[in-house]
């Protein structure tokens, strides 16, 4: 450090009689594109000088230099046309409001894309965008649905959630402005996929990380989601939508010069919707919610966000049991509530803060069918209560070339849980509390203009293991021509056991975080509306929980010697140039993993991986008709399914073919959108694993049942009405 410090220390007392002589002159102002949204990240310097700083969260910049003169001010950022202004440097302060053209087709800067798959507006390089998510062919407008076409995901239809490179759906964590989100799906029984609670028109953004992520987020092994909401509504406008599944969604958006509020309702019931199209297993499904959100732009470009959702649900189930013949009925009843507030705004010598709170209420009651031969738990009651707080502060006008970014989470959250027999008999409650804190701090540096890294690490305390941790994380890019770069990442990740666990865990003082080590190496080139990536990736486990389940609870069953690994190549390719008005892309991910974890018996392949997945999306804008038409093709090889002896068998490989079409009309002088939808329009009888007998039969083997879809195909059509907005002029692309 001293021989640091010496030359630093010189190099400032030979400075200082130049400093004397010559007048500084302050730059300062605001980056935004031609919708008025703030820019971070965009570089402002002047010609042929050091002197500059990067636009911050909310696209402002300020800088000093000592040159005099005329000199051109530059403005650049990814995917927007470079800009020059002369500027008179006369030791008098500057202040600029700047706007920013979009040129897709243009790298312009080295970024970086090892793991992260980002969707924001088509202004920014994106891979999918809101409207993907609503248009992509089996999707069923749901986010996680949508992502499930990307690479390194293994297809599960019986949950409907992320399971990312080996990894299982809780070690995908989501964030919503920030914000971990503690119940991102709608409540389910095993064996019937779960849907997100959030559209995709609430989002702005998402940048989906398959790893190396940030150190900015923690609390996931494998994955991270990370969402961001609109600001200000785009216009005033009121939305009816109609769904053949037996649903109505009313909402009405209120946009003025600096604010706007959105209010929304829906109500489902899919009883008459059972009667068209009869099911294995749901025999009711019954949903009611509503949702306002509330924007104020304060200053230039500060912005409040405060959104609040409430949703309540009953699904009735007969889930696979080789002990019952027509399968064991499950009644599920569930109400969740949310609140997120997140604020951002400049703070003073280059600095912004973004900030929020979020606070959740889940609640959930099973009703199950009780076996007559032995006692059987008949009702379960759980309750999950969390506050999650956060606070980030970036510095981007530290140099022009590196940042400074350093934050703080916390979180409070109880569970617990009650379970009753058959003739009422309560068990003993099982709760724990939870208080986790975090902090972290990380560094963008520009080396050269054509290789930059990221720098960080971040340090978590729980609590309920009375135990700290330490995760450094390393990511480099490297830009080999003017639209390819060469990426590569290294860090660590950990995780606190699942809930489930920890109810009967948290007293074993031997338990420790779960974790994850990540090697990621990635080749991307983007030009001329092509994407190409390759990532090869290798995830090293340690310290999974595990436990004996002869003796589920007691907390010294549980023992954190788990350990696992997964490996594989992913590979993307997406065109929206070739055929006009035809937008396609083609995943594929090769997985290898084995691990040891829960009750496994040894080390081996879970059972919700698939070694092989394929999709390919493919979306046709026919302007004549005013039609999209769009369909998807999805592979997954076999998985692996383990009897109680341990004995291995696999599922038939899985294959699904969905097609849908979207047609813009008017109805009553008002933008309509009737959409049409169809899953495994083919009729594939996909099998997504089975469930064992807890005894062998007389040829000592177990007996099984298939765990299949509720029905063969979802049929639905969907009538959208945009009150107050007209349908725009025909154009050779498909409306927003």
């Amino acid at each position: 450090m001293k021989r640091l410090l010496l030359p630093l220390l010189l190099l400032l007392l030979t400075a200082l009689p130049l400093v004397a002589q010559t007048p500084a002159t302050t730059l300062s102002g605001t980056v935004r594109d031609a919708a008025g949204q703030p820019l971070p990240g965009a570089n402002v310097f002047l010609k042929s000088t050091f002197d500059g700083a990067s636009t911050d969260s909310v696209g402002r910049f300020r800088f000093t230099t000592r040159q005099t003169g005329t000199l051109s001010l530059v403005v650049t950022l990814l995917s927007y046309q470079l800009q020059e202004q002369p500027v008179v440097l006369d030791g008098t302060a500057k202040h600029f409001a700047i706007t920013l053209k979009a040129a897709r087709n243009e790298l312009g800067l080295v970024v970086i894309t090892a793991g992260a798959f980002e969707a924001s507006d088509e202004k920014r390089a994106t891979v999918l965008t809101s409207r993907d998510v609503v248009t992509t062919a089996g999707a069923l407008a749901d986010v996680a649905g949508a992502l499930n076409t990307l690479p390194g995901i293994s297809r599960n239809g019986e949950e409907g959630k992320l399971f990312v490179r080996g990894g299982a759906a809780g070690e995908t964590k989501q964030y919503l402005d920030g914000l971990p989100l503690q119940s991102p799906y709608n409540a389910s029984v095993s064996g019937v996929p779960a849907r997100g609670r959030f559209t995709p028109d609430l989002f702005k953004g998402t940048v989906f990380s398959t790893g190396g992520y940030s150190a900015e987020y923690g609390q996931a092994l494998s994955a991270a989601v990370i969402l961001n909401s609109v600001d200000l509504e785009p216009e005033t406008q009121t939305g009816i939508s109609l769904l053949s599944l037996g649903q109505v969604s009313l909402s009405q958006r209120q946009r003025w010069e600096r604010s706007s509020v959105a209010v929304t309702g829906n109500y489902m019931n899919m009883k008459p919707y059972f009667g068209l199209v009869p099911q294995r297993l749901l025999t009711a499904s019954e949903s009611g919610g509503g949702s306002v959100a509330f924007r104020q732009r304060t200053g230039d470009v500060g912005m409040l966000k405060v959104y609040g959702a409430f949703t309540g649900q009953h699904s009735g189930v007969r889930t696979p049991d080789v002990e019952w013949q027509n399968g064991r009925p499950i009644d599920l009843r569930n109400t969740n509530g949310y609140l997120n507030a997140s604020f951002r705004s400049p703070l003073r010598r280059g600095w912004s803060v973004q900030t929020g709170v979020a606070a959740t209420r889940d609640e959930q009651k099973l009703h199950l069918g009780v076996r007559t031969v032995e006692p059987d738990v008949a009702q379960v009651h759980e309750l999950e209560q969390s506050v999650v707080g956060r606070v980030v502060l970036t510095n981007d006008s530290v140099s022009a070339y590196w940042n400074l970014k350093v934050g703080a989470e916390g979180l409070q959250q109880r569970f617990l849980q009650d379970a009753y027999y058959q003739d009422d008999t309560k068990l003993p409650t099982r709760a724990f509390d939870e208080q986790r804190a975090a902090g972290f701090a990380e560094a963008n540096i520009s080396f050269t203009n054509q290789l930059v890294a990221r720098v960080g690490g971040r340090t978590e305390y729980s609590r309920v293991l009375g135990r700290w941790n330490a995760a450094p994380r390393v990511a480099l890019a490297y830009q080999t021509d003017e639209y390819s770069q060469l990426s590569a990442a290294w860090g660590d990740f950990y995780q606190t056991p699942a809930n489930d666990l920890l109810l009967s865990a948290h007293r074993n003082p031997d338990l420790r975080f779960e974790r994850a080590a990540h090697y990621l190496l990635t080749y991307q080139r983007i030009h001329d509306d092509r994407t190409l990536r390759a990532e090869a990736y290798y995830k090293n486990y340690a310290h999974l929980l595990r436990y004996d389940a002869a003796r589920l609870y007691q907390p010294t069953a549980y023992q954190s010697t788990g350990t696992g690994y997964a490996r594989g190549l992913d590979l993307f390719w997406r065109d929206r140039k070739t055929v006009k008005n035809l937008d396609y892309w083609v995943s594929y991910g090769l997985l290898d993993t084995r691990r040891q974890q829960r009750a496994d018996a040894g080390v081996a392949m879970p059972t919700f991986a698939s070694r092989h997945n394929l999709s390919v999306v493919s979306k046709y804008w026919v302007q004549k008709m005013h039609t999209l038409f769009g369909a998807t093709y999805s592979y997954g090889s076999p998985r692996a399914s383990y009897d109680p002896s341990f004995q291995q068998f696999h599922t038939p490989s899985y294959h699904d073919l969905s097609v849908n079409l979207s047609y813009v009309t008017t109805l009553w002088n008002n933008l309509t959108i009737v959409h049409v939808s169809c899953s495994n329009v083919l009729g594939r009888q996909n099998v997504f694993g089975y469930r064992y007998g807890a005894t062998p039969t007389a040829d000592l083997n177990y007996a099984r049942v298939a765990i299949t879809p509720s029905a063969p195909r979802m049929v639905f059509v969907v009538l959208m009405i945009s009150i107050n907005k007209k349908r725009p002029a025909d154009t050779n692309t498909a409306p927003e």
